[in-house]
C-alpha cells in the first residue's frame, strides 16, 4: 500500500522522531490503557432520569461522552421492559454510574 504525505505526516504528529530517525511513541496513562481494555466491552450506564443502558463501549471524548453500540434501554434498574435502540450517544453530563456487564 503506497502512503501519501498526508499519512506520513499525520504519523509524525503523533510520534516523536528521535535524531537516529527511530519513532519514539509516548507511553499511554494507566486510564488510557484501561479504557482501551473496555473497548467492545458491554457496559450498563445508570442515567439521571433513571433509565439504564446497555451496550458494547465504542468510544468516548473529552467531555465523558460515550457511544455505545447494540444499545438496548431499560426505563428502570429491574430490567423488565426493554426497548432496542441501536447505536447511540450518551452525554457525559447525564452519566451517573457506569459498570462492566457481566
Amino acid at each position: 500500500m503506497k502512503e501519501t504525505v498526508k499519512d506520513l505526516n499525520n504519523t509524525m504528529n503523533e510520534e516523536h522522531i528521535h535524531g537516529n530517525g527511530e519513532a519514539i511513541v509516548p507511553e499511554e496513562s494507566l486510564a488510557k490503557q484501561k479504557l482501551r481494555g473496555w473497548l467492545n466491552r458491554h457496559l450498563r450506564i445508570e442515567m439521571t432520569d433513571g433509565r439504564v443502558l446497555r451496550g458494547a463501549f465504542l468510544c468516548t471524548d473529552r467531555d465523558a461522552n460515550v457511544i455505545l453500540g447494540s444499545c438496548t434501554e431499560f426505563l428502570s434498574t429491574e430490567h423488565t421492559e426493554a426497548r432496542v435502540l441501536g447505536l447511540v450517544m450518551v452525554p457525559g453530563r447525564h452519566i451517573v454510574s457506569i459498570h462492566l456487564d457481566v
